[in-house]
């Protein structure tokens, strides 16, 4: 497909290029009430799979304080979670170094969310393809639910996308993303603060 091979890579560069630069004002605001507010690093920084499984290294903006209990050991996410923590999820400015990883080639506009590592033996055949194409800030998953639906939802819509990838399909999602941001849809797993991890899928008998 000419738009996957030839287009869709320059114009995900040149999008989040152009997002850094616009939006640098906004970084330099958000580097600095997280360091007063959070501490240090600004940065959370971990390994996901990108692209044929490839392992990368994602940023994010840290929403979460390093609280410990008394052996030393990590409290809960909801424990760790401040108010100005979950409104840099709720609006999903915690995602905004995303943008770099897309400079770099690790991710796109437009693609399955990278999950974690850990996750890579517990898919099936089919939820395997999600790593057909490079990872997305957004998805058709995040437009379909986000963290309000099943993980099996999640990757039929992961794969629905990496068969069905296209110009106007892309920005019909950015679009979405944008609105669904605003509202901010689908932010919080019903259950939990942060969505459950992801056991594998059951398989019938």
């Amino acid at each position: 497909m000419i738009y996957k091979r030839f287009i869709k890579r320059p114009m995900d560069f040149c999008l989040s290029l152009a997002a850094i630069i616009v939006l640098s004002p906004v970084f330099f605001i958000l580097v600095l009430m997280i360091r007063k507010k959070l501490g240090r690093p600004v940065l959370f920084k971990q390994k996901r799979p990108g692209l044929n499984e490839k392992i990368f290294t994602l940023y994010k903006f840290r929403t979460m304080t390093d609280q410990r209990d008394e052996k030393g050991g990590l409290l809960p996410d909801d424990q760790r979670l401040t108010k100005f923590g979950n409104f840099l999820r709720s609006t999903s400015l915690d995602e905004l170094p995303e943008l770099v990883n897309v400079v770099k080639g690790d991710m796109a506009v437009i693609g399955p969310r990278p999950l974690l590592v850990q996750y890579l033996p517990l898919y099936n055949q089919k939820q395997k393809r999600r790593h057909e194409v490079r990872p997305g800030l957004s998805g058709l998953a995040q437009v379909n639910g986000r963290n309000a639906i099943s993980w099996e939802a999640k990757f039929d819509l992961d794969v629905e996308y990496v068969d069905s990838i296209s110009f106007l399909g892309d920005w019909k999602i950015i679009l979405l993303t944008l609105k669904k941001v605003l509202k901010r849809e689908g932010i919080n797993a019903n259950a939990s603060t942060t969505m459950e991890l992801f056991q594998g899928t059951r398989v019938e008998d």
